[in-house]
Parts: C-alpha cells; sequence; structure tokens
C-alpha cells in the first residue's frame, strides 16, 4: 500500500507552516515516453494502485497523461499530477505564468497537483522573478502546491533571499549509488520532502553484483531492492517503466523489508549521477 506524505508550504520570513497537501509517497515517471506508451503505462498503473503520475514540459508526452487521467476510471481528485517548467522558458515572471497555463491546456486539466521548476534558471538574475509567478501560479489556482527540481544547496540557499513561500518539494536523483545525504538534509532544513528521480540510475546499475547479492538475500529483484531503498530513505519515489509486469514488480516492491540489510546499501554509494546534475551549477 502507498503512503502518503504532507508537502508543506513555509513562510520564508518566519518559517511557520501557511498550508499543507497530501502527496502519495509513490508514482509512475514517464520521461522518454512516445504518447501511445505513456498513455497506455499510466491507464495500467492507475489500474495496479499507482496514484502520482510525474510529467513535465521537457517529456513532450503532457497530452498523453491528460488522455490517460480521462480515460481511467479514478476521479481526478484521486490522481496527483506533476508538471515541471522547462528550464529554457523559465526566464522571467509572464513566461513562468504562461508556460504553466500552457501545461494545463496540453494536460486537459484545471490544474495540477505540483508545479516544479524543472532546474535552476540558467540566468540567475531572473530566478527571483520565475520563483515569484509560481508563488503567482499557486494564488492562481494553477496548480495545489510548487516546487523546484535539480537545485542544489546553494540554490536552495538563495531562495532565501527572493522567496516568500518556500518551495514544497526538492526533485532530485536519488538512488543507493547517490544518496546524497546532504542534499536531502538541505532539502529538510527549508521544510521540502525530497522526491527522488531514476532510483535505478537510469538502468545503469541493475547489474551491480552488489546490489544482487542484497537482493538475493532478501529475496527480491535487484530493481526492487533498489527502488525499496530510496523509498525507505523517506523520498517521494518515481521509478519509470512502460512494462506492464515491471509496473506491478515496482509497486510490489514497498511490500519488501529492507531493514536487515540496510546496512549493506551504505557501502553502495558511489556519488554516481546517471544523468544530468544542475545542482553543482551557479
Amino acid at each position: 500500500m502507498i503512503d502518503y506524505v504532507p508537502i508543506s508550504h513555509r513562510d520564508n520570513q518566519n518559517g511557520t507552516k501557511i498550508f499543507e497537501i497530501l502527496m502519495p509517497r509513490f508514482g509512475l515517471g514517464v520521461w522518454q515516453m512516445d504518447d501511445d506508451e505513456c498513455k497506455s503505462s499510466i491507464i495500467h498503473a492507475l489500474d495496479n494502485g499507482y496514484r502520482l503520475i510525474d510529467t513535465a514540459t521537457a517529456y513532450g508526452n503532457e497530452n498523453a497523461v491528460g488522455e490517460a487521467i480521462r480515460s481511467s476510471k479514478i476521479p481526478r481528485d484521486e490522481i496527483f499530477v506533476v508538471t515541471k517548467l522547462r528550464r529554457v522558458h523559465a526566464t522571467g515572471f509572464d513566461e513562468t505564468i504562461s508556460q504553466c497555463r500552457e501545461s494545463l491546456q496540453r494536460l486537459g486539466l484545471d490544474f495540477v497537483d505540483l508545479y516544479l521548476v524543472h532546474a535552476p534558471p540558467e540566468n540567475i538574475s531572473v530566478r527571483g522573478d520565475v520563483w515569484e509567478a509560481m508563488e503567482a501560479c499557486l494564488k492562481l489556482g494553477l496548480t495545489k502546491s510548487i516546487g523546484v527540481s535539480n537545485y542544489g544547496i546553494e540554490h536552495l540557499e538563495a531562495m532565501k533571499e527572493y522567496a516568500t513561500i518556500l518551495p514544497s518539494v526538492n526533485q532530485i536523483e536519488v538512488h543507493p549509488w547517490l544518496q546524497r545525504l546532504e542534499l536531502r538534509k538541505a532539502n529538510e532544513m527549508i521544510g521540502a520532502v525530497t522526491m527522488g528521480y531514476s532510483p535505478l540510475a537510469r538502468g545503469h546499475k541493475v547489474t551491480d553484483p552488489n546490489l544482487a547479492s542484497i537482493a538475493q538475500s532478501i529475496g527480491c529483484t535487484p530493481a526492487q531492492a533498489a527502488i525499496k531503498w530510496v523509498y525507505d530513505t523517506g523520498c517521494i519515489t518515481i521509478p519509470k517503466s512502460s512494462n506492464p509486469a515491471r509496473i506491478i514488480e515496482n509497486i510490489d516492491s514497498l511490500n519488501i523489508d529492507i531493514s536487515d540489510v540496510i546496512e549493506d546499501f551504505s557501502s553502495l554509494d558511489e556519488s554516481y549521477i546517471s544523468g544530468w546534475n544542475p545542482t553543482i551549477e551557479p
């Protein structure tokens, strides 16, 4: 059974909680899925207990996500939808609000549940304007919550200089080979929940013999062991798969107990980045 976690927005001045909503701690990522693949994967996932779908403008499949949601038998208020402001569009206040509205049009939704800045805007001077617009999207009801993605510790610290409301989520790459203890702690310090993407390091590490040994000792697949480790750190976890059997295998990982081997995972950390890493940029 999928747990839910409260994600909250805090006042930057005094740290008080303004409000919070509940978010599923496990879901389906749809990066690099074409429309047909995306739609069928989401419908299959929703039919098998998933309630969180993570997409982005950059993925090019927001239309398919919306079609899948409308095709499912699950009420809209039970499905938590995440999308993201594309980095090349994070150029200023008006453009940010316009892009959020365009995402909603593609999705065919009145609102999303979480809207993220996909990465720190490359133009440092507009970061405050972009976040002000994110706050405006929240006030306008275009999204129920706002957050960031691929923000490093320095980016989070800098937000304290311009944010009125602090982000509820920071979505970053997290897996047993990239455990990011300090960044996860920095997220916690500003009241943001860590959302971990690529829990399987984009498949690069699934054949790791050390992971295979851990998985064998607890009677699960290596992929399940890695996914459950990310989940048990407290991260919102969004493995991507378009394979129907793996979609079920992934959610079944939540039933696995890794407590007896948790120390074995510590030795896997090697700061391995499987994709891009804007967290270290200026």
